[in-house]
């Protein structure tokens, strides 16, 4: 087990209106899984296979 931590980069999705802009019916696993997969297509030199953990926050949960 790897003892220590690494931070690589640091994301955000986009924001949009609230319950009326284009963002409104994507829920937010999805665009967590954008961000990912963008950040692994950025980072060819990572080995998605060494990543133990995600840690994610949520700024605003209330919607």
């Amino acid at each position: 087990m790897t003892t220590g931590v690494v931070i690589t980069h640091a994301y955000r999705t986009a924001v949009g209106k609230s319950g009326k802009g284009t963002l409104a019916q994507t829920r937010p696993d999805e665009l967590l899984g954008l961000l990912i997969k963008g950040f692994l297509e950025r980072t060819p030199e990572l080995d998605p296979a060494l990543i133990e953990d995600v840690i994610i926050g949520c700024a605003f949960p209330e919607g």
